[in-house]
C-alpha cells in the first residue's frame, strides 16, 4: 500500500499503514515515558498525514496533543489514528478527550483499549456518545507489543523483566577459569549500552560483581538513569567495588536478606547505597519481595544482566519477559565453563523458554537475538 494511495471508502490497508506510522512514532518515547504507556498518533485526510506526535515524556503532552497542535485548524473533519486509547480523566495532563472533540475530528482509529482502570473503555465510550466515529482494534496485536511493559505492571505489579547476555558458539559465558571479557564485539556492546540507557534498573547477582566488578552504566548516558540493583542475601558487597564507589553518581539499590548484619548493611549505607532488606526464608520469597516493590516504585522495565543462577532464577520463576542475547563466533569449550543460564531448567524440550516472532541482527560477526519471550 503507497503512501498516495486514497479511496473514497474505508480501507483496511490505508488504516494499517497510518497505524504503523503510529506504532513507530509510540516507540520514539522509550526511556523517556514511562511509567506512562507509549503513544503515537497521526491525523490524516485520506492518505496525507497533516499532524503526528508521540508521548515525548512523562508528565508532557500526550500523543494525540501534539498531532493536534501540527494540524491545527486541519483536524476539523479528519481521521485519527492512535495506538492506545486516549485518556478521558485529569491526571498530568488535561483529558485527550475533550482537545479531540474541540478540535473537530470526525473519526478515530485506536489500536488498543488503555488497560488503565480510569481510562478503559471510558475514553472509548466518551467519544463515542459525542457523536465520533471510533473503530478499536487495527494493528492490536502489535499495540500490544509496544505498551506490554506498561500492561504488565498494571495487571500483574511486576516490572517488565529483560534477560541479556553474551555468549560464546558454544553457549558459554566465560572460560573455565571465569574469564569473560570480551566475549562480544564492539558493536554488541554499544547496544547494550543503548538498552542500558533506557531502562529503570539493571540487577545482577553478587556473583557478578566479584568476577567482573562491573559500572553498570550507560556509556554514552541514556535517556533514563537506572538504578544499579544487586541481589546481595547478605549485604557482602566489596566496598572497593565499583558500584559502591560511584553511588554518589548513579543509585545502587543492595536487595539483601532481613538477617544480614547490621554492622554492612550500614556500611554501605554510609557509602551512600540504598539497602533493601528482603522478607522470606527462601531465595525465591525475597526476589517476590523485590519485584513487587520495584513495582511499587513504578519501575517499568529492568534489564537482568546475570549471571547464570540469577538469569535461571528469573527464568525458573516465569518472570523473565523479554530476551536479548548476543552470540560470538568464538568457542570456549570446557566442562567447568557457565553457560547463559543455569537454575533448574526444563526436563522436556517441549517445555523450553521461546521467543515469539524473535528477530535477528548481525552485528559486525555477532549474532544478535532479542524478542519477547512466548506464553502459553
Amino acid at each position: 500500500m503507497s503512501a498516495s494511495s486514497s479511496t473514497g471508502e474505508r480501507s483496511r490497508d490505508l488504516d494499517a499503514w497510518h497505524m504503523r506510522r503510529a506504532l513507530a512514532l509510540a516507540v520514539q518515547g522509550r526511556g523517556r515515558a514511562e511509567p506512562n504507556p507509549l503513544v503515537g498518533c497521526v491525523i490524516a485526510r485520506g492518505a496525507e498525514i497533516i499532524g503526528e506526535g508521540w508521548h515525548r515524556r512523562y508528565g508532557g503532552p500526550h500523543a494525540e496533543i501534539e498531532a493536534l497542535a501540527i494540524a491545527g485548524p486541519r483536524a476539523r473533519g479528519a481521521t485519527m489514528f492512535v495506538t492506545l486509547e486516549p485518556c478521558c480523566h485529569f491526571g498530568k495532563t488535561p483529558p485527550c478527550t475533550n482537545a479531540i472533540l474541540a478540535a473537530g475530528i470526525r473519526e478515530i482509529v485506536i489500536a488498543q483499549q488503555d488497560p488503565f482502570p480510569q481510562v478503559s473503555g471510558q475514553g472509548i465510550a466518551a467519544l463515542r456518545a459525542a457523536g465520533l466515529t471510533v473503530h478499536v482494534g487495527v494493528l492490536a496485536a502489535e499495540a500490544q507489543r509496544v505498551t506490554a511493559p506498561y500492561c504488565k505492571l498494571l495487571a500483574r505489579g511486576r516490572p517488565w523483566m529483560i534477560a541479556k547476555w553474551a555468549m560464546t558458539l558454544d553457549g558459554h559465558t566465560a572460560t573455565s577459569t571465569g574469564a569473560s571479557r570480551w566475549i562480544s564485539n564492539a558493536r554488541s556492546r554499544a547496544v547494550v549500552h543503548q538498552l542500558r540507557g533506557r531502562v529503570d534498573g539493571i540487577l545482577v547477582g553478587r556473583g557478578t560483581v566479584a568476577a567482573d566488578d562491573p559500572l553498570l552504566t550507560a556509556r554514552p548516558p541514556g535517556a533514563r538513569v537506572a538504578t544499579r540493583i544487586v541481589l546481595d542475601t547478605h549485604a557482602a558487597l566489596p566496598m572497593h567495588s565499583q558500584l559502591v564507589r560511584t553511588a554518589g553518581e548513579a543509585p545502587v539499590l543492595v536487595a539483601a536478606a532481613e538477617g544480614a548484619a547490621g554492622n554492612r548493611v550500614a556500611a554501605l549505607q554510609n557509602a551512600g547505597c540504598e539497602v533493601l532488606l528482603l522478607p522470606g526464608s527462601t531465595a525465591q520469597d525475597r526476589l517476590n519481595a523485590l519485584l513487587v516493590e520495584l513495582a511499587r516504585r513504578r519501575m517499568t522495565n529492568v534489564l537482568v544482566e546475570g549471571g547464570s543462577q540469577v538469569l535461571g532464577s528469573f527464568f525458573a520463576a516465569q518472570e523473565i519477559d523479554e530476551v536479548h542475547a548476543f552470540v560470538s563466533a568464538r568457542v570456549f569449550g570446557g566442562e567447568t565453563a557457565p553457560a547463559a543460564v543455569a537454575g533448574p531448567g526444563v526436563l522436556d524440550p517441549a517445555a523450553a523458554w521461546s521467543l515469539d516472532e524473535p528477530r535477528i541482527e548481525l552485528l559486525d560477526g555477532d549474532v544478535y537475538m532479542h524478542g519477547h519471550v512466548r506464553r502459553g
